[in-house]
């Protein structure tokens, strides 16, 4: 079965997040460049438009224009590391304006070029954009493995809640070991 590897948001606005997931995420990309299987980022943001009123776009209404990441600004940027690997190998970057990465996006297009079956999703926010996209990806019928140990969010409470969601009705929890087990 064909999988891609989809790195939800690595920005520098979700650095505090990443300390415990970061290094899982490299591993998981390096064993994907490794083995020639497609990685591919989000990226979320919102337009200068979207965040002056009247706002129209419902994570703005929620958050406020001061509370979402606005697309160029610095905090919209991928951390360091996460930017190296996309740049160097050329990866696709999925770029957002919700929770979910196949709304108003070419995600399914990307998916289907490649002829994935399997979306194994790591990144931030774990109850947010990652559970979000899993649970999406399932529901468009892709085998969905969403990595314990290379998601973060806010708080421990978050993490856990995001995770026992999804693998209650969607796909499996793994974390990167058991998943870099299940693709040999």
């Amino acid at each position: 079965m064909k999988s891609a590897l989809l790195i939800v948001d690595m920005q520098v606005v979700f650095t505090s997040m990443t300390s415990r997931c970061l290094p899982n995420i490299l591993t998981l990309s390096a064993h994907f460049h490794h083995r020639s299987l497609p990685r591919i980022f989000t990226q979320h943001g919102h337009t200068k438009e979207e965040l002056t009123p009247p706002l129209k776009n419902q994570l703005v209404k929620k958050w406020g224009p001061s509370g979402s990441i606005a697309k160029g600004s610095p905090d919209w940027e991928f951390m360091p590391d996460i930017a190296q690997v996309a740049a160097d190998n050329d990866c696709p970057v999925i770029h957002k304006n919700t929770y979910d990465a196949f709304i108003n996006t070419n995600l399914t297009d990307v998916l289907k070029e490649r002829e994935i079956e399997r979306v194994i999703v790591c990144g931030v926010m774990t109850d947010c954009c990652c559970d979000t996209t899993a649970r999406s990806a399932f529901n468009r019928g892709y085998e969905t493995w969403l990595v314990e140990d290379a998601c973060g969010t806010a708080s421990k409470k978050q993490h856990d809640a995001g995770l026992n969601g999804f693998g209650y009705a969607f796909g499996e929890v793994l974390k990167t070991d058991e998943v870099l087990k299940r693709l040999q």
